[in-house]
């Protein structure tokens, strides 16, 4: 699953030599977006210290360096069959808080429709799927959906990714009886994408939103 290797434990995903290469996120981070902080930085990281985030609190469960070569696989090369591995992982490490939240949905951020017939999935929405059985909580990928072809966000500075998602996203329902939501994706950089859908999110009367993602990047 990290190395693409066969597993040397019998029943388990996971090689012994890549278990301990497995950067969890751990305390401390941001209390807003779930970014790593250092030991004497205050409760929120610089950027959410700086910025007004749409949603209400952000986890992950990886830090992306220690994972970028696996989830780059997951993503683009095909390799769909890991989003169990990482469905189970996200329940194991953020279950408890997820469950605490009162959600009525996980939400997969949309990929543009061409994008998926290209890769051949949504990532987050496998990544929705595979942590639904676990949690019990319904994947709702019917409530919005992306109606621009954005350019990739990775290679943009912050400012750059705003405007990239401007009109980004549309809503499918007219009659959304939602309340609470849990955002689902990959990575969380500087958590644009998430405030975008949020904005059309809120608008419809969806008021607690959080967000959930598999892992976390340093940001801009």
């Amino acid at each position: 699953m990290v190395c693409d290797r066969p597993t040397d434990r019998q029943g388990i995903l996971l090689c012994s030599t890549c278990v301990p290469a497995i950067g969890y996120v751990k305390s401390p981070f941001c209390m807003k977006c779930g970014k790593k902080t250092e030991e004497n930085e205050q409760e929120y990281c610089k950027d959410c210290r700086s910025r007004n985030h749409r949603y209400i609190r952000a986890m992950s469960v990886y830090d992306y360096g220690s994972m970028a070569d696996s989830i780059f696989r997951f993503k683009y090369a095909g390799r769909a069959e890991y989003a169990k591995f990482y469905g189970y992982d996200m329940f194991r490490q953020r279950g408890r808080w997820l469950l605490s939240l009162g959600a009525q949905a996980l939400v997969p951020v949309p990929i543009h429709k061409s994008r998926q017939r290209k890769r051949g999935y949504n990532q987050a929405q496998l990544l929705a799927e595979a942590l639904s059985v676990y949690a019990g909580i319904p994947v709702c990928d019917t409530l919005i959906a992306r109606c621009g072809k954005t350019r990739p966000q990775k290679n943009l500075t912050d400012r750059e990714r705003q405007n990239n998602l401007k009109k980004a996203f549309k809503i499918l329902q007219n009659d959304v009886k939602l309340s609470t939501i849990v955002i689902i994706d990959d990575i969380y950089t500087t958590g644009s994408t998430i405030d975008a859908m949020c904005e059309i999110l809120s608008s419809v009367g969806i008021r607690r939103i959080y967000c959930l993602t598999l892992a976390v990047g340093r940001g801009i």
